[in-house]
């Protein structure tokens, strides 16, 4: 492998520590966590078997670690308490402080209000 390919390619691990593949060229058996949830599976403390590099320029590469699929565990199901308390979550990030309302949408943080609340006189004048 030649350039910058060759740079990411370590199946030894002798480099990094880890086995390490360039972006795409990961062996079948390992995947990223989001591919395991895509299969509906979770990592289940499993340590990190591998990592695909993906280098880029004038920065440090991109990271993504991968983990054996055989030794992947299925995804908790969703419990009625685990689904109540993310719901009470969801309110509270979309009722705002200032006025106590559900705005409907999630309160951005770098408002901290709601838009009704953090710019009264564009509302007013709408």
């Amino acid at each position: 492998m030649a350039g910058s390919f060759g740079k990411c390619f370590d199946p030894n691990g002798a480099r990094f520590g880890v086995p390490t593949y360039p972006w795409r060229y990961a062996p079948d058996g390992l995947a990223t966590r989001r591919q395991l949830r895509a299969r509906g599976l979770r990592p289940g403390g499993q340590p990190i078997a591998a990592q695909v590099l993906r280098p880029r320029y004038r920065r440090g590469p991109l990271v993504a670690y991968l983990y054996r699929v055989d030794r992947a565990k299925p995804v908790r199901p969703m419990t009625p308490a685990k689904r109540a308390a993310l719901a009470k979550a969801m309110c509270a990030r979309r009722t705002c402080p200032q006025c106590r309302q559900d705005a409907g949408y999630v309160i951005p943080s770098s408002l901290g209000t709601c838009v009704t609340c953090a710019y009264p006189e564009e509302q007013r004048a709408a």
